[in-house]
Formats: structure tokens, sequence, C-alpha cells
């Protein structure tokens, strides 16, 4: 395989990934893995929690294809896809988990219109802290908050938690 065809499969990977991501993220984190991702919907009161076990779910596929492209003669395509998954993961741990969640200190402030609407509609997803009624699933492609504020007001701001005093939980996003 080509270089050129190598990066190619690698950058499909990672924006295929997003899409892999929103599905997993509606339908199986807030469908039958609930029991998982539940934790990651309340305050955190360690460093970590149950749901960062679907990181090390994910990791599986992209540490296979990677062992099988380098080590066991498998397509050479699966190196690139392994590494495409790999750098997908990057990508939402730092975004994620870093920036928005904050799991990690840092001085970062998010100041390009881009940024800002991915991290609002992340945070606008877990005002809501039950399984159902929740918007935006997407991590790197997510639409805009007054949508997302819109679509919570229409459903009734069924599930959304009570506001919490900002003395507790400073970051919490708050209708202007």
């Amino acid at each position: 395989m080509t270089l050129l065809a190598g990066l190619a499969l690698f950058l499909a990977t990672v924006v295929l990934m997003e899409g892999f991501a929103y599905a997993a993220h509606r339908w199986m984190m807030h469908g039958f893995g609930w029991f998982l991702h539940a934790s990651h919907h309340r305050p955190r009161t360690g460093p970590f929690e149950l749901n960062d076990l679907y990181a090390v779910i994910f990791a599986g596929p992209s540490i296979l294809l990677l062992a099988g492209g380098v080590r066991w003669g498998w397509w050479p395509g699966c190196t690139w896809i392994g590494a495409g998954i790999a750098a997908y993961g990057a990508i939402y741990f730092g975004f994620h988990d870093w920036i928005v969640h904050k799991r990690l200190r840092h001085g970062y402030v998010a100041r390009s219109g881009y940024m800002k609407r991915i991290i609002q509609a992340h945070r606008l997803h877990h005002v809501v802290e039950t399984r159902e009624g929740n918007v935006s699933f997407g991590f790197l492609v997510a639409p805009k908050p007054e949508t997302l504020k819109a679509e919570l007001k229409r459903r009734e701001r069924a599930g959304v938690r009570a506001p919490i005093p900002s003395t507790v939980v400073p970051d919490l996003i708050r209708d202007p």
C-alpha cells in the first residue's frame, strides 16, 4: 500500500469514527450500555468513573488492527485503520476528557466559534441526567447551541437536572 493511500485510509477512518461515535453514544451508551454510561451523567467522585471502561472497550479493535497489520501480516490497510481509530480516541480524550470535563488541569480557553460550539453542545448534553431526552450525541460535530436549547425546551426539559449552585459546579452551562 502506498503512503498516500495509507494516509487517505487513516484520515477516512478518523472522519468515519465521528459517525461511529455518534451511533455508539446515542444507541449503545444511552441504550443497553447505560449501566456503564450513567456514571458519566453524575458528578464524578474520584479520578475514574465506570464509563471509562468504554475507552478500554473501544481501544480493542484499534489494538487488534494495529497488531494484525504490523505483526501478523494482515492487509496493510489494517494498520492505517487501527491508527485512525487510535487517533480519533486521542482526539476524543483531548476534547472530551481534558478540555470539556477538565479531568486534567489546563488553562485553555475556547476562543474560536467552533470550539465554543462543540463545548457548549456537549455541556447541554450533560444537563440531562437520564438516559432519555438528551441532545447532541456527537463529539466533533454538533448542532448549534440555540437548536439544542430549543429542543430541550420543546421536550419540557424532561430529565434535566435541577440547577446546582455555581459554588459546587462552576462550569455548569446556564441559559443566558
